[in-house]
């Protein structure tokens, strides 16, 4: 293969844009040339339209920050299968015959995933390189270690106001119907409680255990202050089992509603919980903080940071495992295998499974969760038991959260 064309797909996110150095390098090193397709799926669709695209010269490169979050590719959310043209996929085939490209390496998710596989079903070449910051393939996904990493600093950050203020803090995060970054952020900063959607949260048991942990800390506090951090996935259930979406934005080209409120559910159904504890109000007194009417109960408040936790700059492991898979990627086409997704290179060996099997959902492990319900955190439920036995292994480990 001489000439491969780029494209990143989906939510943006740490380490994209070391995988477009990672794939243009290796072919530069195989005497091959990588060109970016602007604007994800969007731009492949209308690829037969451009004059020319920018190719991945060595001084073009010099000009990307691997470091940066986001791609320099762009992204679109679009799906090929419901574009309204029964030519589509011959459109797209005349553009990549206009530019000479051989195959293409895409970068995105699930999503992003399901359409390099329809692609791949049409006769188009093409490898995946996963990427979401959800972290729900069955592969490690280039962006999530930045964005949990982004998640736990923010969590420590807004520390200092919800302690300023006596706060309960509810901070609402991006994941979808899994609990991933929710989970893995909360425990680096030593949140008090995670809402994920594996498991379903009982407001009694978060209630209670806020109450205890939330009041000692005032209690023992020489000048009163104490808070009490909860993070939340914006996938949880309400309380009937229906997904907590915005009514008011329209679907994406996937057919996915806007998840949005999760946070502000948690905040109502505590605040209830509050004003309905006769408890509550000899407490506050105790801790000097009741005021008739007016500070009767702790305030419980919500914050989602939103985008704030893909953008910015990526970890370094997202840039080496970026590097790492674009060049992989690389490597598998210009050897003849498509249709794949690549989990890494180790030990010599480029690792890649199927890409119908690789963009299965992977929920967090719930046995996980016990063992950081034994060391004080609370994830809405009774504690489980934890059910780790003791496993002697050979051979090399893969980084796999």
């Amino acid at each position: 293969m001489k000439r491969i064309g780029i494209i990143t797909s989906g939510g943006d996110c740490g380490g994209l844009n070391g995988v477009i150095k990672g794939a243009a390098y290796m072919a530069l090193s195989h005497g091959a040339t990588c060109f970016i397709i602007p604007s994800g799926y969007a731009g492949l669709y209308n690829l037969v339209d451009f004059d020319k695209l920018t190719e991945l010269t060595p001084l073009r490169l010099d000009q990307i920050d691997a470091n940066l979050a986001g791609s320099e590719a762009g992204h679109s959310r679009v799906k090929i299968k419901k574009i309204d043209d029964t030519e589509k996929y011959q459109r797209i085939k005349k553009g990549l015959e206009k530019f000479k490209l051989d195959g293409l390496i895409i970068s995105g998710g699930d999503d992003s995933g399901s359409v390099l596989v329809d692609l791949t079903e049409h006769g188009i070449k093409c490898v995946h390189a996963p990427k979401t910051m959800d972290m729900d393939l069955q592969t490690y996904s280039v962006g999530a270690d930045s964005s949990i990493n982004r998640i736990a600093s923010f969590i420590e950050d807004l520390k200092t106001t919800s302690l300023t203020h006596r706060r309960i803090l509810v901070l609402e995060v991006f994941g979808r119907y899994v609990g991933h970054t929710a989970f893995r952020g909360g425990v680096a900063a030593d949140a008090d409680a995670i809402i994920i959607p594996e498991v379903p949260c009982d407001f009694n048991i978060l209630y209670a255990h806020m109450k205890e942990r939330y009041f000692t800390r005032i209690m023992n506090s020489d000048v009163r202050a104490g808070t009490y951090i909860i993070v939340v996935a914006e996938g949880i259930k309400n309380a009937s089992g229906a997904d907590i979406v915005d009514e008011a934005a329209p679907v994406d080209a996937f057919g996915h509603k806007r998840l949005a409120g999760a946070g502000e559910y948690v905040c109502q159904q505590l605040t209830k919980l509050l004003k309905n504890d006769a408890t509550i109000k000899d407490l506050m007194k105790q801790t000097g903080m009741y005021v008739k009417g007016i500070n009767e109960i702790p305030e419980v408040r919500s914050i989602a940071p939103g985008h704030l936790v893909r953008c910015g700059h990526s970890s370094a492991y997202d840039v080496n495992f970026g590097k790492e898979i674009g060049a992989g990627a690389f490597i598998l086409l210009n050897q003849g295998i498509s249709g794949v997704t690549i989990s890494g290179i180790s030990n010599g060996k480029i690792r890649y499974i199927d890409t119908k099997e690789a963009i299965k959902q992977r929920p967090v492990d719930t046995h996980q969760a016990a063992i950081y319900e034994a060391l004080g955190t609370c994830f809405g439920r009774a504690p489980e038991k934890i059910h780790a036995k003791p496993e002697k292994l050979t051979g090399i480990l893969e980084r796999h959260w």
